[in-house]
């Protein structure tokens, strides 16, 4: 039997294309005020960031209960005796340790491991669908944990912000804390550390934090896969990844829009770039 696939909606792979490649994806949760929204199935992207950006209220998010993992561990079981689970770091969100807790929910005789990826965004997705590929080439679990594992060392993700409002408010800043009394016009470029928000530098303009994403990717001389993402600047993305497209012609560069529960604390104007390095 094929190993089946979960990941969460941080992951920045919509339902759509998760089916496609054989993947599940465990929405988490986003919540304006009192209204509750399931990421990317109840509310979408383009609604998500026109209220974030013309509305006062907040939005919170919050993880997959552990029942609705079991859910879905239950009903792939029906099709398979073992699942492979790669969550958002557990320092970041509770995703992790519901889907965790929900192995004990497992009805039938299946095997379900969860790995804590450490990571967010494509830095999470690329590694998902590079296990979707070797699953389907029939990966058994243990040589899919391996390979996740090893895909997980040679990712590298790193991000624009246009502000930390949204991330200090979420209380996701991490180790950037420090960039919180910075000059206003001051742009934060940060990354994922051992599953922790890290500052990387601090640039002055969105246009130099671009081109520092740019350099960022091109650094590196063998380049598996490429991913870039935004919250609200599609021009931007679309330019970044034209740009990359003609330095490495033969690498495939993944586009995506950052998922609502991640816009709430990337905030709009943010731009992501992720690098899955060759073996």
């Amino acid at each position: 039997m094929t190993v089946k696939i979960i990941t969460d909606s941080t992951s920045d792979i919509t339902a759509e294309e998760g089916a496609k490649l054989g993947i599940t994806v465990a929405p988490l949760t986003v919540m304006f005020g009192r209204e509750s929204f399931l990421d990317r199935v109840t509310i979408t992207t383009e609604e998500f960031y026109r209220r974030l950006t013309t509305q006062d209220v907040f939005p919170t998010t919050t993880q997959p209960s552990p029942a609705a993992f079991a859910e879905l561990y239950n009903k792939l079981a029906e099709e398979t005796d073992e699942i492979l689970v790669i969550n958002l770091s557990s320092k970041l969100s509770g995703t992790y340790q519901s889907a965790v807790s929900a192995i004990d929910m497992v009805k039938k005789n299946c095997r379900v491991e969860v790995i804590d990826s450490q990571f967010v965004a494509m830095g999470q997705g690329l590694v998902v669908l590079a296990a979707a590929n070797a699953a389907q080439q029939g990966a058994s679990l243990d040589e899919l944990t391996g390979f996740v594992r090893d895909a997980l060392g040679r990712c590298h993700w790193i991000t624009y912000f246009d502000t930390l409002k949204y991330l200090a408010k979420g209380g996701r800043i991490g180790k950037a804390q420090g960039l919180l009394g910075s000059v206003l016009s001051i742009k934060p470029i940060l990354t994922v550390k051992e599953g922790e928000i890290h500052p990387v530098t601090r640039l002055r303009s969105k246009s130099a934090g671009i081109e520092y994403l740019y350099n960022f990717v091109t650094s590196f001389q063998k380049i598996e896969e490429i991913a870039v993402e935004h919250t609200t600047l599609p021009d931007e993305a679309d330019r970044l990844a034209e740009r990359l497209s003609a330095a490495f012609p033969n690498v495939n560069i993944r586009r995506s829009i950052v998922s609502p529960v991640l816009g709430t604390y990337g905030g709009p104007d943010a731009i992501a770039v992720t690098v899955l390095e060759a073996r």
